[in-house]
Parts: C-alpha cells; structure tokens; sequence
C-alpha cells in the first residue's frame, strides 16, 4: 500500500477520516456536545492508525534500537495526547479511568476478540509461551502498581496526602525504570524470543514489505496526524461532560470504556487480523504489548507531566478499577499459560470485559 491507496475501500477505517472536517465544523458552529464528542471519537480512530503505520515505517528505516523508542514514544500517542488534554483540563478521573480501560480493553477485549476470530478459522493457535509468560509477568506488576497505592491510602486515612502524591511518583519511576529495562530484554539481550519468525520471508525475498512508506512520508504523516490527533482530542474532552450528562454516564465510564476503544480501535482491527492470518504472537504482541506499554510508560509520563500542571497525578485508582486489572490479569494468566488458544477462551475473556463494562455502566457517578 502506497499512501496514495490509503482510502481504498480495503483501508475502510481511513474512511473515518472525513469525521475531521465534521467535528471542526461542529465545533465551529457550537453543535451538540454529544455531536461533537461522537465526530471527534471517529475521527481520532483513523489518525491513530495512520500514526501507528507511520511509526513502523520509521522503525523499519532508523533499526531495531531506534525503533524500539519510536514504538514506545508513539505506540500509544493517542491515549497519551487525549490523556493530556484531560489532564490539563483538570479531569484527572477520566485520565486514570482511560488507563485502566485501554489495561483490560486490550487484554479482555483485543486479544478475546482476537483468539475467537482466529479459533473459528483454526482450532487450535500457537504462540510463544516464554515470551508471553514475560509479559503476563509484566501485567502483574502493573496490578501490583494499582494495588498498593489503594491498600496505602486505606492504611493512611486522616494523614496528609502528600505522602500518597510521593508514593505514587516513586512507583511511577520504578514502573518507568522497568519498561526501559523490558525493551533492552526484547530488541537486545532476548530478542530471539520476539523475532517474528512469521516475517522472515519477506526479508529473504528481498522485496518491501506491504505497506512500506518512505522515511520522508512517513515523517510528514506522523507530524500531521499527531497535531490533528491533538486537535480532536481537545474537541473530545470539552464535550465529555455534555455526552455524560445526556446519556447519564459517569466520568469513570467514559474513560474506561468509550476513551479507551477510540484510542485504540485502529490497533484493535491488526491484532485481529494477524489472528485471521494464524499469527498469534503478533497478536499477542499487539495486544499485550500495548497493555504494558500504558501501565509501564504511558501511567508514569503522566505522573511526571502532572507536576508541570501544577496538581501532581497520585496512582490511586477506585476500587472497581483495582479489582478489574486484578481479574484481567488473573484471566490472562490462564489463557498464556499452556501456549495455546482456541475460540472459547476468546469467549470467557470477551464475557468477563461485558460483565465489567456493565459493572462500571452502573457505578455511581
């Protein structure tokens, strides 16, 4: 695909890409806050494709080590932008809620959606179990992250909450600290064990990948896209608060679920097809991977953003969004461990999203 092709009917989600004027007009005009939030929704789900293709394409020109930073800077650059603008926008909720979404929506909801389609073409899939166990490993820290600063501040009522605020900061740097230590162990030291031996052909052949775009186009995609994602990211979390007061959602809501599928969507659909296609440590990678990657990167550049806001972000999540990483992680763990997946795990992992979506539909504002 050359970026001409980028609105064949092939490419259906760049169709989406029309929303961008829709929302600007919306705005322009002061329609409806729910307009707007639905226009700017769709619109951002495009974009976020783009810069993730535009980020590969990088990473194929500039190498492994490269690469890898590009991938963890921009690989989850949409919920880190709408993250942003809801932070400097003073909703902090919505910010934590969008993290704990995008944590569960990739594990339960990606990789469910992912193991059912790819379980009814194969009946039974294989993946890598060492590289998976690391980063089943991985999410459980992520829990633990979650879970001590709410077990601290249980401990810690009636006691300044600056202690709490620090506490989270160091956790955030631990965390950070980690995901750097995670990609030397995958694109240096362990490589092998992420190697995509499913690609190999192409690179024997000799001949560019599908989807190849040049160094200066796909410089030029991701500056756009990103400023654009930025644009519409500010139209969707001023009307966050007209969408939640017309449909009665709460902010915590919004974020887990709605903020969380839209920065993710575009990210969703290659994980599915890689299934499709019997490559299931890409979709693994894709998403685990991008799980780990908010829990580990995104959560602690928040964290450290905050203080240039002047209202430091703490790790203190609500009860429901603790136990909800504890039980996806638990899940995860069950589906990881024996290598292999078939379409009825997709089922339980696409159950237990449903039975926590509704769970958080109900939840008190």
């Amino acid at each position: 695909m050359q970026f001409k092709d980028m609105l064949k009917p092939a490419n259906f989600l760049n169709w989406f890409l029309i929303f961008i004027p829709v929302a600007v007009g919306l705005e322009l005009s002061h329609a409806s806050g729910t307009l707007i939030f639905i226009a700017s929704a769709l619109a951002i789900i495009p974009l976020a494709g783009l810069m993730g293709h535009a980020t590969e394409a990088l990473a194929e020109e500039f190498g492994e080590g490269v690469g890898g930073l590009l991938n963890a800077t921009f690989g989850n650059a949409a919920e880190l932008i709408i993250a942003l603008i809801a932070m400097k926008a003073g909703k902090y909720e919505v910010v934590k809620a969008s993290l704990t979404g995008s944590i569960i929506g990739n594990v339960l909801l990606v990789l469910g959606v992912s193991i059912l389609a790819g379980g009814l073409k194969y009946p039974t899939q294989i993946f890598n179990r060492t590289a998976s166990s690391l980063g089943t490993t991985l999410m459980s820290l992520s829990a633990i992250a979650l879970i001590v600063p709410a077990i601290f501040h249980f401990l810690n009522q009636g006691h300044p909450q600056t202690v709490e605020q620090e506490l989270s900061l160091e956790i955030a740097v631990v965390l950070f600290i980690t995901y750097v230590l995670s990609l030397i162990f995958s694109l240096k030291t362990h490589k092998h064990l992420y190697g995509g031996a499913e690609d190999s052909g192409d690179e024997k052949s000799g001949e560019p990948k599908e989807g190849h775009w040049s160094k200066r186009t796909s410089l030029i995609v991701l500056l756009v896209a990103t400023s654009l994602v930025a644009v519409m990211s500010e139209f969707l979390v001023g009307s966050i608060e007209a969408t939640a007061k017309q449909f009665k959602l709460s902010d915590i809501f919004i974020g887990v679920i709605l903020v969380a599928i839209i920065g993710n969507a575009a990210e969703h659909s290659t994980a599915v097809l890689m299934a499709l296609k019997n490559k299931m440590d890409l979709t693994v990678n894709i998403a685990v991977g991008s799980s780990l990657q908010i829990a580990l990167f995104v959560a602690p550049v928040l964290v450290f953003v905050s203080y240039f806001f002047g209202k430091p972000m703490d790790l203190l999540f609500t009860p429901m969004e603790v136990i909800s990483v504890i039980f996806c992680v638990v899940i995860l763990n069950l589906v990881m461990a024996d290598g292999e997946s078939n379409w009825m795990e997709g089922i339980q992992m696409l159950a237990v999203y449903i039975i926590l979506g509704m769970a958080f539909y109900f939840l008190p504002g």
